[in-house]
């Protein structure tokens, strides 16, 4: 069997899909590319509004559903053609999907992903491995984070204990001890980018805050940043996740709501930086032991984000997963294209130290592309 597979990733920001195309022949996986494809902007506001509840919503998913396959499809195919490589070299894609409602608490919890992985196969003649969350669930677990168990197969070092913070929409982390028979820890600690997405959109009207550069143009609100913190979630011991059914603006215009103070706009943006630094600073510095962080993700490229989180670590450096020989920007569709690899190689995808499942268990659904 070939060792090329294809991981697509789209996540909490829902503003398209990260496609790496990876090799596994070696004991490291080889990235021979990664690239993103932008979602039609019509999609971008269907997929918004599906993450609450509406009318004909259903009907609007199953379109939804089909139309996400298509630019996940077109996307693979377009990364196979410029690195010329025949889709019957390909093993197989690994598909994330595109999360609408993740809510895996309580009696009958559940996530959703959509972007039909029968369409994907048939329209890249590629077979796919797709739904890889809803194992974990069925265990018990939170089906997140999922990306720990890569990143202890390819991030583990035996002398360093490592932290691999990722910063999506929502920020997770992964505590990898350097002692082998100590298990891996990993959880959702909050908000990503996701507030500072949403906040920009509303009063820039773009898509996110390039390096943070308006951020830094303001001061946090200290005050306002502990009202923030109170939150919750924020407390709850691991296994957790979370996503925009709780971190999303009208969360955060309620609290502005409540605060008795006017703040400006680019204040508030650099209070939801820092809100995204200590809610992650406060977890990693809980942990004995934290020698390196290593960022992934978007939040990774935010140097106001990351001066933030290294003003708040205590006695921890911080770098970038790039140092690691891996982009930071493709970490999370690599894990994918593991997870496929995994599935295909008969290896459990999940930890259940990480999510709280019942057992480790091999993840995904094959849909088989003939």
């Amino acid at each position: 069997m070939s060792n090329l597979y294809v991981g697509l990733m789209s996540g909490t920001s829902m503003d398209g899909v990260d496609v790496a195309l990876v090799d596994f022949s070696k004991i490291k996986p080889t990235i021979i590319d990664c690239q993103t494809y932008d979602y039609p902007p019509e999609l971008v506001r269907t997929l918004n509004s599906l993450c609450a509840s509406a009318t004909n919503e259903i009907v609007a998913m199953g379109h939804a559903d089909r139309e996400v396959a298509e630019v996940f499809a077109h996307a693979v195919n377009d990364i196979l053609l410029k690195n010329e490589i025949p889709a019957s070299k390909i093993a197989a894609i690994g598909s994330h999907g595109q999360t609408i409602r993740h809510h895996p608490s309580g009696n009958h919890g559940f996530t959703l992903q959509i972007g039909d992985p029968n369409s994907i196969a048939v329209l890249t003649g590629i077979d796919v491995i797709a739904d890889f969350r809803r194992k974990d669930i069925a265990l018990g677990g939170q089906g997140a984070p999922l990306t720990p168990a890569f990143h202890q197969a390819v991030f583990r070092h035996s002398h360093h204990s490592r932290v691999i913070l990722n910063i999506g929409g929502i920020a997770n982390i992964t505590h990898i001890p350097n002692d082998a028979t100590q298990p891996v820890v990993g959880f959702d600690t909050g908000p990503g980018n996701t507030l500072m997405d949403a906040w920009c959109k509303k009063h820039l009207n773009q898509a996110y805050d390039a390096n943070g550069a308006w951020a830094a143009k303001g001061s946090h609100d200290a005050q306002l940043l502990r009202k923030l913190l109170n939150e919750p979630f924020f407390t709850l011991p691991a296994p957790k996740s979370t996503g925009r059914e709780l971190f999303h603006l009208q969360w955060l215009e309620q609290h502005l709501a409540d605060y008795a103070k006017n703040v400006s706009s680019e204040c508030v943006q650099a209070t939801l930086a820092m809100l995204t630094a200590c809610s992650i600073a406060q977890q990693v510095n809980q942990i004995q032991g934290v020698e390196e962080v290593f960022v992934c993700g978007g939040g990774a490229r935010n140097d106001f984000l990351m001066e933030c989180i290294e003003n708040e670590l205590v006695e921890t450096d911080l770098y970038t997963t790039d140092d690691l020989g891996i982009s930071a920007d493709s970490v999370e569709a690599v894990a994918f294209a593991w997870l496929a690899y995994a599935f295909n190689q008969d290896m459990p995808g999940n930890l259940p130290s990480v999510t709280g499942a019942s057992r480790p268990a091999v993840l995904g659904g094959y849909f088989p592309a003939h």
